[in-house]
């Protein structure tokens, strides 16, 4: 054996750990899925305050996405998240413990750690008590938008419950406010708080808040402030109606063309047979200069060890403290690492290859007068009912658990131009630029000198889902990366597969952006 792969054997390992530990973490990690779902519910809810009857489409917008009562179908919803939210939590409680005992004992097995008066908590068990805290937070907040469409459904005696449990929570003052002043609202019962209004605004938002607000009005006479609200109501609908249709009908039209080009496909195998477009025969194989050596340095030392080793060094040596950035410094962060991790794994690759250059015909090909953007939007629509439909397998089998990217939780917060701005290049520009280079452009050709064209579609696309560090993706980014793969071997041109990439990407972060606005 070789210094150099005894060296690749050691890198291999100590890269391979962060990411082991990274997709064993994710088990427990809730996805950005229930998030979503909450705030398309909240969007309906809204829109389902539209009294103006001429836009008849309103109706089977509302009807598509939750049905024909809005008001049921969210409280539905909402138990299914504080289901998953309790369970979170009983999960975090449960890690907390064994790291407690586990410090524990450490320190009763150390007379010098016992020597000091107070014994410092870890990093990890600090950040599981911030989790713990947050999911509590969560959880009362889901209870409070329970009561109200209690409310809402007629049930005043559950919300009222509801609400009680929180005030007789161990919550702190200030997070058995908004309880407080909803019980009375509805019951008239105790002394109605001063800063109700302020209250009611700080706490809620969307249809939550002007519901509350409404009552709130109702019971001081503000005829005027009751006007106003019901105006805002009818504008925030409108609003509504709009994002639910780019969200929710253009996708679905999408997906339903998308099913047109994949029956048409079907039908055009059966009987042209070889010609057919979805034949990938051997002929289509590229001429691999280099062995199955060359893309284990690359993947090892370009993508794993430069991104989960060098990468976070750097950022020590810098002494980023991630939780102290604002959302706008968390943003610029998430753009320089993927940059500076893009540049280490292009420049390992170039070196990696340049021996081997000129490379043979069809290797890295950027074509501008070809028809790629027909081979792109053609598979993005073909991915879509493809990647929807393992997705809904996909939950079920996680049950919202599995984890998600972190930028998507981000994009769902960010509501700052130039956040968005930044995370759009980021997910939709520099992220199909780099990964379609690795994955596509050099890894699935080079792996076509060992296994079948299928076979090297489908081991590139499942490195490719295995890369983003979330076990719940794995099988949705292997569909999407099959995908990927058809449409970058049958176009030789990396221009489609970037931009299949990135209209997937932008489809993503658009729909979070929309979602993320209904929030306020």
């Amino acid at each position: 054996m070789t210094t150099k792969r005894v060296i690749l054997i050691v890198l291999t390992i100590v890269s391979l750990i962060p990411v082991l530990l990274s997709l064993i973490g994710s088990i427990n990690q809730p996805q950005v899925q229930s998030n979503l779902q909450l705030y398309q519910t909240n969007l309906v809810l809204q829109a389902a305050e539209f009294s103006d009857n001429s836009i008849s489409q309103f109706e089977q917008i509302r009807e598509s996405v939750l049905g024909k009562n809005p008001y049921e179908a969210a409280l539905k919803q909402y138990k299914q998240a504080l289901k998953l939210s309790e369970t979170n939590l009983n999960k975090l409680v449960d890690n907390l413990k064994i790291l407690d005992e586990q410090a524990r004992l450490i320190k009763e097995s150390d007379s010098t750690i016992n020597s000091i008066p107070i014994f410092s908590a870890t990093n990890e068990q600090q950040n599981l008590k911030i989790k713990i805290d947050e999911q509590q937070q969560e959880i009362k907040t889901i209870n409070v938008k329970i009561g109200l469409l209690e409310i809402a459904k007629g049930n005043q005696t559950k919300a009222i419950e509801t609400w009680n449990k929180i005030q007789e929570s161990d919550f702190l003052p200030p997070s058995k406010s908004i309880a407080t002043v909803l019980t009375y609202l509805w019951t008239n019962e105790g002394n109605i708080l001063a800063e109700s209004e302020s209250i009611i605004k700080e706490e809620l938002s969307g249809w939550f808040r002007s519901y509350s607000l409404k009552q709130l009005y109702e019971i001081e006479d503000k005829k005027d402030d009751l006007i106003r609200l019901k105006k805002q109501q009818q504008e925030a609908a409108k609003q509504a109606i709009i994002k639910l249709t780019i969200i929710a009908i253009i996708p679905v039209l999408g997906g339903l063309i998308g099913i047109g080009i994949i029956i048409f496909a079907l039908i055009q195998l059966g009987i042209k047979k070889e010609a057919a477009i979805l034949i990938l025969d051997e002929r289509l194989k590229w001429q691999t200069p280099w062995t199955l050596e060359i893309p284990w340095q690359v993947l090892v030392v370009g993508f794993l060890f430069f991104g989960q080793i060098v990468l976070p060094i750097l950022v020590s040596f810098l002494n980023i403290d991630l939780t102290s950035l604002s959302l706008r410094g968390k943003a610029f962060y998430v753009l320089a690492s993927y940059v500076t991790m893009s540049l280490g794994g292009i420049g390992v690759l170039y070196f990696s290859i340049k021996s081997f250059f000129p490379l043979p015909k069809d290797w890295f090909k950027f074509n501008w007068l070809s028809n790629w953007i027909l081979w792109g939007v053609g598979g993005y629509l073909v991915a879509l009912p493809l990647v929807v439909i393992i997705s809904l397998i996909n939950q079920n089998i996680w049950n919202g658990q599995g984890g998600s990217n972190p930028l998507l939780s981000l994009a769902l917060e960010g509501q700052d131009g130039v956040v968005l701005a930044i995370f759009y290049f980021t997910a939709a520009i520099a992220a199909p630029f780099y990964e379609e280079i690795m994955f596509r452009g050099f890894l699935l050709p080079s792996l076509t000198r060992y296994v079948p064209l299928w076979g090297a579609i489908g081991i590139s696309s499942l490195i490719f889902a295995v890369a983003h560090l979330n076990l719940s993706e794995v099988l949705p980014l292997t569909v999407l990366g099959i995908v990927l793969g058809i449409v970058y071997t049958k176009s030789r041109n990396l221009l489609s597969s970037m931009l299949l990439h990135s209209l997937w990407n932008s489809g993503t972060l658009i729909s979070l952006f929309i979602l993320g606005s209904s929030n306020n």
